[in-house]
């Protein structure tokens, strides 16, 4: 069950996270941290019909305000849907993948899970990995995207919560 306050908005929307970023900070920006095939964590491996040991495309980005981290967002997907349902992910680059996911039709969202995460998990330590010192529990979300039944993971670490900026509406 997700927190309650002002996070709760946040990690319950089920639109596109970075829209909604987008509105509430002045310097929104994504930098691509990596892009690379790799064995998915554990977790992983059943949701996206992966056997074990077997490679999958990891895409990790951050969403910033100017150069503050505000969210790690890690995707997964099975190498043999990059020629398929999610062609084009590969060449995404520092584009946001939420114009493929919230742009298209046929993409659809499966129910999100939410979890408190720590050091003892693996996305904590990877996002500590990126964004340096992190309070010692921070929450994610993820969910399933299915495109032609084939599924694409996103977790998204809240690393701090988006704050309006005073001067967002005057950079528009």
């Amino acid at each position: 069950m997700p927190p309650m306050g002002p996070l709760r908005k946040w990690l319950t929307d089920r639109g596109s996270l970075t829209a909604r970023i987008i509105e509430h900070v002045a310097d929104f920006n994504l930098q691509r941290v990596a892009q690379h095939h790799a064995p998915p964590f554990i977790d992983e491996y059943h949701a996206l019909n992966l056997k074990q040991n077997e490679h999958a495309l990891i895409r990790e980005v951050l969403l910033r305000d100017g150069e503050t981290p505000l969210i790690f967002a890690h995707s997964v997907v099975a190498p043999r849907d990059l020629h398929g349902a999610w062609r084009g992910l590969s060449r995404l680059g520092s584009r946001p993948l939420a114009d493929m996911l919230f742009n298209d039709a046929t993409v659809v969202r499966l129910p999100m899970e939410y979890r408190k995460l720590d050091h003892r998990h693996p996305l904590y330590r990877r996002a500590a990995s990126v964004c340096g010192a992190l309070s010692p529990n921070l929450w994610a979300r993820r969910s399933v995207f299915l495109k032609r039944g084939r599924p694409l993971m996103v977790s998204e670490v809240f690393v701090r919560l988006p704050i309006r900026s005073h001067n967002a509406k005057e950079k528009r």
